[in-house]
Formats: structure tokens, C-alpha cells, sequence
């Protein structure tokens, strides 16, 4: 008799919702279909209401992933709506069903359809991105709580993620599994043509600021170490900040100002189809994070190969060996312009290592961690 296949359901951001979370989901749900699996993802007909969204759109410009079923049922407000996504859920009969959990708000919805649909006899697993957020809010730790409570094991992407998650549930099963290489972007470009292709001086070198614009990332730290009077040694080099602003703009403007055109702005969600063009340009990608779990910016930078600066937050350090695949930085402005100018005079060549620590963030290990919670 042929065997079943594994029937997956993946809840959580999905196209057409655009961002990091989305891409995952959808990669992830790819991985599974390329072992077999029979998988479906289960995204939101409403993920924020629009006074809550911070960005310009929450959609995503491009076309859908071929060969993915999705279907919009989540609406992340509606109680009701809870209810029925829970229990169409438990007709579909699924052996997992995975939730993409990345913050509090999401946690009464995502509970409540956990606690509907598992009496079906499916297996719920939290995928948790981050569990307390960057940015802390009364009710955070209650609501993740519950959350917690809903499911029956978890699968993390950071040491200091699953050390939260066993804060609240240490009897539930739960695994790390370090975030897998961002593949889906296209293949590296040779730099010359990266820089043309920004408008950018193929005699100058760049530093990148990539993602979402938030407080916690650090702008505003590395935009002060850049102003470093050290760096008048390296006339040629520049600081490429690519992102939509999610915080207010203006506590950065003075800084942008005052570095002149030692600073290449681009607040702007850049689109899928020209990200390749922003890493291939780089010498260096900056995350100056002054809270961290993971980062897919780690992840995208390795899939191109390029060096890295990360502070000593969260798991960073992990996925960044200081020395190996770039700097690993204390969270100041002094130490984030020491490894800076480091770099600039030094230009280390750190192949060898990015090559060697890329090998350690494919996606059949994370199908392997869910299938061992």
C-alpha cells in the first residue's frame, strides 16, 4: 500500500504579505514540498489593522511563488473569525500544523486556532521568530504566555528565543535551529554591475544598512561611529542605508545631514528583484542591533558572501563568529566604529570562513528540527 503523504499546514504571514516572516513561510513551506510533504499555508485576510501598520504598504509588489497553496482565512482581530479558521483547520486533518509566531498581537488569534484545531490530533508547533519583542509593551509577556500555552512544542531560532520560550513552558519540547541562508533572492551579480545598477561609484567602498528601519536596530549608533573622526583616513568610503523608516525619521536626519554624501539614502522597501544588487555592492554589512534574537539580514549576507558586523545581542554571535565570517562588536558607539575602522584599514578577506559557516543554515535542518519536537 502507497504510504501518506505528510499533511502540512503552515499558518502565519505568507504572500502576498510581504517581509522577512512571509519569505520564510513560503520557503519553508517549499522545503516540505520538496520532501513530499502535502503543505499548505494559512495567511491572513487582515495581519494589521492600518492605524498599527507603521510602513506604507503591507503588501507585497511581485508575483506569487509558484507551486505554494495559499489561502487568506486569518483575520487577526476578529474572535469569531478565531473560531472558524480553528475549525477549519480541524476538518483538514493535518499531522502538523506550524505557527509563525513573531510578536504578542498575533498570540490570541494564533492561540485560539491552535486550541480549536490540535483536538483534531494534529501536532501544533511554535516556529517562534521572537517571543518578547525589541520594543516592550504592557501585556506582552501575558499574551506570548498564552500563546505558549496553546501549542505542544516549539522549534526557535536563537539560544536566547528558546531560553524564553523554557521561561514560560519548560516541561513542552522545544529545539534550536539556527535561521536558514535567505536563498530566494537570485544569484550573486558581479559588483561592477551592482553598482551600476544602484547609480552608485564603483571607486568607492560601501558599508550596508539593510531592512526596516527601527529603533532597536541601531541606526542612530551607527551613524554616530560613522561620524568618527577616524574615518577621514578613508575618503572612499561610504554608507549605504537601504529601508523603509519604521520609526519617526527625523531622530536621524540631523546625523544624515551632517555625514553629507558619506551617506547614500534609500528609505524604501526594497523589492525582492533588487536586493541581490544592494549585497553584491556592499564590502560590509552593518547590523548595529541594540536588542536581538536572529536576523535573516545575517542570512541574506551570507547567501552572497559577504562579511558581516554584528553587536553582541542576542543570537548574533552565534551566526557571526567574531574573526571568521566578520566583527562581533559590544553594543556602543565606540565599538562599532573600533571593528569599523578595523575593517577599513585592514581589508580583511574573509572567504574562507563565510564559506565554511554558511554550510551550517540549510533548510532540510530546520524540516529536520520541526520533525523532531
Amino acid at each position: 500500500m502507497e504510504s501518506r503523504s505528510e499533511k502540512i499546514i503552515i499558518v502565519g504571514p505568507a504572500y502576498p504579505y510581504r517581509g522577512g516572516i512571509s519569505a520564510f513561510s513560503d520557503r519553508l513551506a517549499a522545503e516540505f514540498a520538496s520532501r513530499g510533504a502535502d503543505v499548505r499555508l494559512v495567511t491572513f485576510t487582515l495581519q494589521y489593522p492600518s492605524f498599527l501598520f507603521p510602513g506604507k504598504t503591507q503588501y507585497s509588489e511581485g508575483p506569487a511563488p509558484e507551486g505554494l497553496q495559499i489561502s487568506r482565512m486569518l483575520n487577526s482581530c476578529n474572535p469569531f473569525n478565531w473560531i472558524r479558521t480553528g475549525l477549519r483547520l480541524r476538518k483538514m486533518k493535518a499531522d502538523k500544523i506550524i505557527f509563525a509566531f513573531w510578536m504578542p498581537f498575533m498570540a490570541p488569534a494564533m492561540g485560539t486556532v491552535a486550541r480549536i484545531a490540535r483536538k483534531s490530533g494534529a501536532r501544533c508547533i511554535g516556529l517562534v521568530h521572537n517571543l518578547i519583542p525589541h520594543e516592550h509593551k504592557p501585556g506582552d509577556k501575558f499574551f506570548s504566555r498564552f500563546f505558549c500555552n496553546s501549542v505542544d512544542a516549539f522549534v526557535t531560532m536563537s539560544e536566547s528565543v528558546l531560553g524564553d520560550i523554557r521561561s514560560f513552558v519548560p516541561q513542552k519540547p522545544s529545539v534550536m535551529c539556527p535561521h536558514p541562508l535567505y536563498d530566494h533572492f537570485g544569484a550573486l551579480v558581479p559588483r561592477e554591475e551592482a553598482l551600476a545598477r544602484l547609480g552608485l561609484d564603483a571607486d568607492k567602498r560601501y558599508l550596508l544598512f539593510f531592512g526596516l528601519i527601527r529603533d532597536y536596530k541601531g541606526l542612530d549608533w551607527l551613524l554616530e561611529a560613522f561620524a568618527d573622526q577616524r574615518f577621514s583616513q578613508f575618503p572612499d568610503l561610504k554608507l549605504i542605508v537601504a529601508g523603509e523608516f519604521y520609526s519617526n525619521p527625523e531622530k536621524y536626519s540631523e546625523a544624515i545631514e551632517a555625514l553629507g554624501d558619506r551617506v547614500v539614502m534609500r528609505p524604501e522597501y526594497i523589492p525582492d528583484d533588487m536586493v541581490r544588487y544592494y549585497f553584491c555592492a556592499a564590502d560590509l554589512v552593518v547590523q548595529p542591533y541594540k536588542t536581538a534574537t536572529q536576523s535573516g539580514i545575517t542570512q541574506i549576507a551570507y547567501h552572497f558572501d559577504k562579511p558581516m558586523l554584528v553587536t553582541r545581542v542576542g543570537g548574533l554571535p552565534e551566526i557571526v563568529p567574531d574573526g571568521v565570517a566578520g566583527y562581533v562588536a559590544e553594543p556602543s558607539v565606540p565599538a562599532i566604529a573600533d571593528a569599523l575602522v578595523r575593517f577599513a584599514s585592514q581589508r580583511p578577506d574573509f572567504s574562507t570562513g563565510i564559506a565554511s559557516q554558511k554550510q551550517k543554515y540549510s533548510w532540510g535542518k530546520m524540516v529536520d528540527a520541526i520533525a523532531r519536537v
